[in-house]
């Protein structure tokens, strides 16, 4: 019985690697962060490292994501990611979103929550690992973007506006 329960399981794992997502690889960035913001070398470098694999529309592959399950997994981090926040179509959003989401990336490098744990488990991408030094670039680069944005624009603009429901029932 166990022959055979493995046999299926190695006949299912042989032939879901014929089943792969499509990789993040188009790489179009005429909306990218940079067309509308300064983003100095060390914000650059550090947000290749760190964040472009789940919030651009580049990826850098490792050599397992061409493994099922693994792929899935992986396309799923990438596919959440940019739903979350995409720096390639970051400046095709309302002026609302970008404040928004710079706000939302100082909330997350000052809580640990980006890049997510799982993405330096086991020493991978251990340059994505942030210093401190490199929270303290990423958390002030996104304070003087929400500052320009507040000397530049309205304050009732900046703001992320609900969509409304319905009227109430009578």
């Amino acid at each position: 019985m166990i022959k055979k329960i493995l046999i299926g399981l190695g006949v299912v794992l042989v032939v879901i690697q014929f089943f792969h997502p499509e990789k993040n690889l188009s790489d179009d960035r005429t909306y990218d962060v940079s067309t509308k913001y300064a983003v100095p070398e060390e914000v650059k470098s550090t947000l290749k490292v760190a964040c472009d694999d789940c919030h651009s529309n580049k990826t850098e592959y490792p050599w397992y994501s061409n493994i099922q399950p693994v792929a899935w997994f992986l396309d799923h981090h990438v596919v959440d990611g940019k739903r979350h926040l995409n720096f390639s179509n970051f400046t095709s959003r309302p002026i609302a979103y970008q404040n928004h989401k710079f706000e939302e990336t100082i909330e997350m490098i000052k809580e640990g929550e980006m890049p997510l744990p799982s993405y330096t488990y086991f020493g991978l991408h251990s340059g994505a690992k942030l210093t401190e030094a490199q929270k303290q670039i990423l958390i002030s680069w996104a304070e003087a973007n929400m500052d320009s944005l507040k000397a530049n624009y309205p304050a009732d603009s900046l703001v992320m506006r609900r969509p409304q429901g319905p009227p109430p029932a009578k």
